[in-house]
């Protein structure tokens, strides 16, 4: 069993790194402001899917690992901080492209399948997730307890609640305020800013955490 505290403890890890605009973040506010409500929730959909592909593969593939090998579950930790802080630096870098990513998002018309399995792809591919579950996830977990596996997949439920609910709110905001986003190239500037700066943060944060 995952204990109260290791939950409540990643819930709140899980908050932090979920509320940064990431890659699935961008593309769900892409498809809101380009194809409008339906679209976004659709996206949403698919990320969720998606971000828990990228829990079982965490879950099966290094929980056995991470589990006999307290060096390797540092070693992941401080490779995912550094490239949480990589990811970051570029987004910061990038932020003045945030317009012409989303004329992309736009360009791009799909069915309500095609939309949930774009969001599907999106999640299962986005750097951020796998690198938090990967480095983050773990530990988390009471290695004493046993079943390391089961309680990543248990404690997996946590960051996709809490991602269905930003996402949504995501979408639905800016579904309703897509001309106040498009038109101004300078707030959509701050919004890819302030998510490499957070980013950067989080980064830095993995790597000093002792837990």
């Amino acid at each position: 069993m995952v204990s109260t505290s290791n939950l409540l403890a990643f819930a709140a890890m899980s908050f932090v790194v979920i509320a940064v605009p990431g890659p699935s973040v961008l593309f769900v506010v892409g498809r809101a402001l380009a194809h409008g409500r339906r679209t976004a929730l659709a996206t949403v959909l698919g990320n969720l899917l998606g971000s828990y592909a990228l829990v079982l593969v965490v879950a099966l593939g290094l929980g056995t690992l991470l589990q006999a090998s307290a060096v390797a579950l540092t070693v992941v930790k401080l490779a995912g901080a550094v490239y949480l802080v990589h990811l970051g630096v570029q987004a910061f870098r990038q932020r003045h492209r945030l317009r012409a990513d989303l004329a992309v998002a736009g360009d791009q018309t799909r069915g309500d399948l095609r939309t949930v399995l774009d969001g599907l792809l999106v999640g299962v591919t986005n750097p951020k997730g796998l690198v938090f579950f990967a480095a983050v996830l773990p530990q988390f977990v009471d290695h004493d307890a046993g079943g390391v596996p089961l309680q990543m997949m248990t404690l997996g439920l946590v960051p996709a609640a809490i991602g269905l609910c930003c996402d949504t709110l995501w979408g639905l905001g800016a579904s309703a305020a897509r001309g106040w986003f498009t038109g101004s190239d300078r707030r959509l500037s701050m919004v890819g800013g302030a998510g490499g700066v957070a980013l950067i943060g989080l980064g830095v944060t993995v790597a000093a955490t002792q837990h």
